[in-house]
């Protein structure tokens, strides 16, 4: 079950190098991938700020530029 959401959409080289780097901190099975393009409501609330990753538990985004210590930090 995903514990982690990442806000992204294709073509996107940032959202791919974040998606790399979550994927050395997070197991896939807990980050769901979310294109904003499938959602108007994320279209316009991320268009601007892509990537960006939500712990689900509490919502808390952490948004782009993020390096591993920051993901790490959002996990613990």
């Amino acid at each position: 079950m995903a514990k982690f959401v990442l806000y992204h959409t294709q073509g996107c080289h940032l959202c791919e190098q974040a998606h790399e780097l979550v994927s050395q901190v997070i197991p896939a099975h807990e980050v769901a991938l979310i294109d904003i393009l499938s959602d108007e409501a994320l279209m316009a609330e991320y268009q601007t700020s892509i990537p960006v990753i939500k712990r689900l538990s509490d919502e808390k985004p952490l948004f782009w530029p993020f390096d591993q210590h920051q993901i790490q930090q959002l996990v613990e």
